[in-house]
């Protein structure tokens, strides 16, 4: 355990002062607005316009006059989905111009955190961890106090149960089978879901399981690769209360981020999923 313990501890270590050097380059480009990239497109996109005048009209006329206007999709939704995306594409620098954007659009701390968090089990936490080192960075520097208040709801004793009645929530009786028709020596893949994917990380607060399962649906449309589990988060949503029209918007919002083949793969699995 010692051993595990420190090997861990190391390789955050490691991440840490990767993360800190990046940092001291970004700090050297903010300028007045903080962002480290002047001004951006709708919030969310770097501006080009001093070296890139083409490519900056580009995505402000496709973004702004095109995709931010489509389906509706609220503001929160919308920067929420392209925070765990960016997650997930491991850009940093556009993590960064959307948590500013977001934090100015009214999404708290705590839930700009929880989306880091949320990341972790889909991601792992070699992807995941230099964006809790550069939330807390950006909340250092907003005068934003650390650590946050806790949000676990569970304990080491309720985690499993916690869990496994969150997955149940979700997913209904499709839990039962996976536990029923594992083979016995991969059972503990099917407790490690429910424990820790669901029970550490997916039952916290702040976030409510609708908002979770649109996180995870964009973390893994972004990831590529995953259209398996993407197809059973499809599930997820829909029995959570999102529905087709919205992941198509979250989809679409989700273009200029991720590029037209993992959007289109994400639309061939809602279209083999929910049926019309």
């Amino acid at each position: 355990m010692k051993t595990h313990t420190l090997l861990i501890t190391l390789a955050f270590t490691a991440t840490t002062m990767n993360t800190s050097t990046a940092q001291s380059t970004s700090h050297e480009r903010k300028g007045p607005d903080n962002h480290g990239y002047g001004e951006s497109i709708a919030g969310t996109v770097p501006d080009f316009s001093s070296t890139d005048p083409e490519l900056a009209s580009v995505l402000e006329n496709f973004i702004t006059g095109e995709v931010v206007p489509h389906g509706g999709l609220e503001d929160r939704d919308r920067l929420m989905a392209i925070l765990a995306s960016a997650i997930a594409c491991q850009s940093i620098s556009q993590y960064r111009i959307t948590l500013y954007e977001a934090l100015d659009a009214g999404i708290t701390p705590v839930e700009a955190k929880e989306i880091v968090y949320q990341s972790v089990p889909y991601v792992g936490i070699s992807k995941a961890a230099d964006f809790v080192r550069a939330t807390n960075e950006i909340f250092s520097g907003r005068g934003i106090p650390l650590p946050l208040e806790g949000r676990s709801t569970t304990s080491p004793e309720t985690r499993f149960e916690r869990g496994l009645a969150v997955q149940k929530e979700i997913f209904g009786e499709r839990i039962e089978n996976n536990y029923r028709n594992s083979p016995a020596g991969q059972l503990h893949i099917q407790r490690y879901l429910s424990a820790n994917c669901f029970g550490d990380f997916v039952a916290r607060g702040d976030l409510d399981l609708k908002t979770r399962e649109m996180l995870t649906f964009s973390m893994l449309l972004s990831l590529g690769g995953c259209e398996p589990q993407l197809k059973g988060h499809i599930e997820g949503n829909v029995n959570v209360g999102n529905g087709k029209d919205y992941l198509l918007a979250v989809v679409t919002q989700l273009i200029p981020y991720v590029g037209y083949p993992r959007a289109l793969n994400a639309i061939a699995c809602l279209n083999e999923t929910i049926h019309e």
